[in-house]
C-alpha cells in the first residue's frame, strides 16, 4: 500500500452552497491525514471545456497524489465514473504515480495526457467504496470523494471496479489554430479575472509576423495589437499581444480588462493578420 496525502480538487460547485465543504469533509473522513488543495470551484456550471482547460493549465504545478475533478453535467446518467492512473507501471515509485478521479466526459483527458498518459483506468462501480446515496445527483460527494480518500489510504486502483481500456476514455476536444495564407485563425481559450484574453496561439506561430498585427473578431471589428513583454509596456488603451504565464499569446491592456474593452469571451473566433 502506498498512501498519499494530497487531493487537488477542481469543480463547478461555486462557493455559495455547501457542496465544496461537504466533498472535502468526506475525503478527510475517509483519509484523515489528507490535505485537500482547492484548484478552483469557479468553473462555470456544466462547462466541461472550461474545466478541462483549467485542469490542464494547473496539472504540472500540482502536488503528487490524487486529482479530484468534478464538472459533471451528465451526473446520474450512463456516463462512466472513473479513476485513472498516470505514471504507474513496473518500477514506478510512490512519487511517480498519480490518480485522476471524476466523470469520463473529457474533463480530465488533456491533463492526463500532459501528466504522462493513462497507464490504468477503472470504472467506479464497486459501491463498497461509495457513500449511501439518497439520489443520483451528487456523485462528487457519494462516489468521487470517498474513492479519492481510499486512494489516499493506499487502496489499489483495481479494487474500485472493472478495468477500463484507457483508449476508450472520452477524449477532450481543444481547438487548434490554423494558417490560411497570411491569416492565423485562432480562438479564445480563457479570460482570466483581470480580463486578459488567452488565445490558442503559441508565440512561435506569430514569430515572423512583425511587431504589430491586425486583430479581427466579431462582426468585422478590427484593432491593431502590438507585441509586448509585459502589461506595463503598453500605452494607455493599447491592445497588446503578451505571452502569458502558461506560454500562450494573450490579448491584454495595461491595468484594464481586454475582454471588456473588446467585448470578447471564451470560444470567440479571432483572426491575426498583417496590418493593412
Amino acid at each position: 500500500m502506498n498512501p498519499r496525502d494530497t487531493v487537488s480538487f477542481l469543480s463547478d460547485y461555486g462557493l455559495n452552497d455547501e457542496f465544496v465543504g461537504v466533498v472535502k469533509s468526506v475525503v478527510r473522513t475517509v483519509a484523515p491525514h489528507t490535505t485537500v488543495v482547492d484548484i478552483t470551484h469557479g468553473i462555470p456550471p456544466h462547462d466541461v471545456r472550461a474545466g478541462s482547460l483549467a485542469l490542464v493549465r494547473s496539472v504540472q504545478y500540482l502536488l503528487p497524489g490524487v486529482v479530484l475533478a468534478v464538472v459533471d453535467p451528465g451526473v446520474g446518467t450512463d456516463r462512466r465514473a472513473v479513476a485513472v492512473e498516470v505514471g504507474g507501471g513496473d518500477g514506478a515509485g510512490e512519487g511517480d504515480t498519480a490518480y485522476f478521479v471524476g466523470p469520463d466526459n473529457g474533463l480530465m483527458a488533456a491533463a492526463v495526457a500532459m501528466a504522462g498518459g493513462a497507464t490504468r483506468a477503472v470504472e467506479l462501480s464497486d459501491d463498497a467504496y461509495h457513500l449511501p446515496s439518497p439520489g443520483l445527483t451528487f456523485a462528487g460527494r457519494d462516489v468521487f470523494a470517498p474513492v479519492a480518500g481510499h486512494l489516499c489510504n493506499g487502496v489499489d486502483l483495481a479494487a474500485f471496479g472493472p478495468a477500463v481500456d484507457p483508449v476508450t476514455l472520452r477524449p477532450g476536444i481543444l481547438p487548434l489554430s490554423r494558417r490560411e495564407d497570411e491569416k492565423l485563425l485562432a480562438e479564445v481559450l480563457w479570460v482570466d479575472c483581470f480580463g486578459n484574453v488567452q488565445l490558442n496561439v503559441g508565440p512561435d506561430e506569430i514569430a515572423g509576423d512583425g511587431d504589430r498585427l491586425a486583430l479581427r473578431w466579431g462582426h468585422d471589428q478590427v484593432r491593431t495589437a502590438r507585441r509586448a513583454a509585459a502589461y506595463g509596456d503598453l500605452e494607455p488603451g493599447e491592445v497588446g499581444l503578451v505571452v502569458d504565464s502558461y506560454g500562450l499569446v494573450s490579448l491584454a491592456l495595461d491595468r484594464r480588462s481586454a475582454a471588456e474593452e473588446l467585448r470578447i469571451g471564451a470560444g470567440d473566433a479571432v483572426t491575426l493578420e498583417p496590418p493593412s
